[in-house]
């Protein structure tokens, strides 16, 4: 299997630059037995009493902090993890390199280390008060637009700071579309991984590329909501799928857990857990996030998809229109 057996040319004019509202109006191409279009409200017809939705809680923290070398050139961190003073990030900027002093307004900051595309910096103060203070939240390079709001880069449940990017199947629920399902039967699974830059990093060679480690954690309560279903199983984005996997035995039995998940999937892949059904938006081309659902549906098959979808005017990417795909 090729890198390019997972191109596909997309119309920009289908990157979508701001959420649907309200959220839950956004289309859905729904891929099982059959095709069909509907929107996203639609999915309460299509879940059933007992059904399990698992969604990934994370929120994406302000981890993107604007400043310049003492050169004047502009200069972007984005913070991936961070203790006291110092922290471990990804810098857009002309070469940065160690040794660089940083201005962040009345922040200042230098450049120790380099390893890995990842570089450590110090800080002169705490660096989840600098974020506080002046971050940002990181939306994706082909979000040309300003946030509205802060909002816009959320899931309305989010709960777990830790992400620089937002599990985006998720934004398709709104309080209200929730608030039906779960009066209607279907039960709620929470889990969180924390999206790092690693998710975003190009794939170069397929046969050697390596995923940044993320964190990922389970509690016994929601383990038991999964094990204990008897209904279907939903998983609400490719992050829930790495959780899923990542906490799964070889009977598919999820253990309460927390750690780092480096999990790469691509086709050829053997589930460890029974996922009926697979909420998802629709992903960049020769990303890893298209390896996943590749993996899951079929390459072939989620590329006719995609064909069909720029055909009928689907709107791509993190704020896009979704997908339910299901093993029926």
């Amino acid at each position: 299997m090729k890198l390019s057996d997972f191109y596909y040319e997309l119309p920009k004019k289908l990157i979508a630059q701001h959420p649907i509202s309200p959220r839950h109006n956004s289309r859905m191409l729904v891929a099982g037995k059959k095709i069909e279009h509907k929107h996203f409200y639609d999915i309460i017809d299509m879940l059933r009493k007992d059904d399990i939705l698992v969604l990934n809680e994370t929120k994406v923290i302000p981890a993107k902090l604007v400043g310049r070398k003492e050169t004047g050139a502009k200069i972007e961190l984005i913070v991936e993890h961070a203790s006291g003073k110092q922290c471990g990030c990804h810098i857009k900027g002309t070469k940065p390199r160690v040794g660089n002093k940083l201005i962040f307004r009345k922040f200042y900051a230098e450049i120790i280390k380099h390893e890995n595309d990842v570089f450590t910096v110090v800080f002169n103060a705490d660096v989840d008060s600098v974020m506080k203070r002046i971050g940002k939240l990181p939306t994706p390079p082909y979000v040309k637009e300003k946030l509205r709001r802060n909002s816009e880069y959320q899931t309305v449940y989010s709960r777990k700071n830790g992400s620089i990017a937002a599990p985006t199947a998720g934004f398709h629920f709104t309080k209200k579309l929730l608030e039906k399902l779960q009066r209607k039967g279907i039960k709620i699974a929470k889990v969180c991984l924390h999206v790092g830059f690693g998710t975003f990093l190009p794939v170069r060679d397929l046969q050697i590329h390596s995923m940044h480690a993320e964190y990922f954690e389970v509690d016994q309560k929601n383990a038991n909501i999964i094990n204990n279903r008897n209904g279907r199983l939903f998983a609400v984005g490719t992050t829930c799928v790495r959780v899923l996997e990542s906490a799964a035995d070889e009977h598919g039995m999820i253990h309460p857990m927390h750690g780092k998940t480096n999990l790469f999937i691509t086709p050829g892949y053997k589930f460890k857990t029974r996922i009926d059904g697979l909420i998802t938006n629709f992903h960049l081309p020769q990303s890893t996030l298209l390896m996943l659902v590749s993996a899951y549906f079929g390459r072939k098959k989620i590329l006719k998809l995609y064909t069909l979808a720029m055909r009928k005017k689907y709107r791509f990417y993190s704020f896009g229109d979704a997908s339910l795909l299901l093993i029926e």
